[in-house]
């Protein structure tokens, strides 16, 4: 357990990637690994869609926001999409966080005739580290700044609500 933790510590959402081609192998690891995620019922709602070669990456690319100029650099991008009868319907507006939403997703729909029904949810730049001199000041700042997390308290509990109306 303890070399989990370690691994999960050391991870960081960097922006300053290289263009280094992934080995297909790394890739099977990586996308075997991230079917094994946990899913309402075992539904598996996911489906990924990856992005290696460079026409299939300029389609994208031309769907990113301004701000996410960096994701051009990644030699693997995963479009993640679903549909609302692979998962799980829960009350309470199920909302979701990405990683990456500054993008349009219907310009990744049609560019990659993904049926209608199919919810694009989010964006996954996935590379080697880079070259941090092509980024902007604030996401090189980011790059190199201690983490960012919540106390522990502030984000988990057991078995029962017990967050103050303050962390919310």
């Amino acid at each position: 357990m303890s070399e989990l933790i370690k691994e999960i510590n050391l991870r960081r959402a960097k922006r300053a990637l290289s263009d280094k081609k992934i080995p297909q192998e790394t890739i099977q690891r990586l996308m075997t690994a991230a079917t094994y995620a946990p899913s309402c019922f075992n539904n598996q709602s996911w489906r990924f869609l990856l992005l290696t070669d460079d026409a299939a990456l300029k389609k994208v690319h031309e769907s990113l926001s301004g701000g996410n100029y960096w994701v051009k650099k990644a030699p693997l991008v995963v479009v993640t999409a679903t549909k609302p009868d692979l998962d799980c319907r829960l009350s309470d507006r199920r909302d979701y966080a990405h990683p990456i939403a500054g993008f349009d997703p219907l310009k990744v729909k049609e560019a990659f005739r993904i049926p209608d029904e199919f919810i694009v949810i989010t964006l996954v730049a996935i590379g080697f580290p880079g070259d941090e001199s092509a980024l902007r000041d604030k996401h090189r700042e980011l790059e190199n700044s201690a983490r960012d997390r919540k106390p522990l308290e502030h984000v988990l509990c057991f078995n029962r609500w017990a967050f103050k109306s303050s962390q919310n």
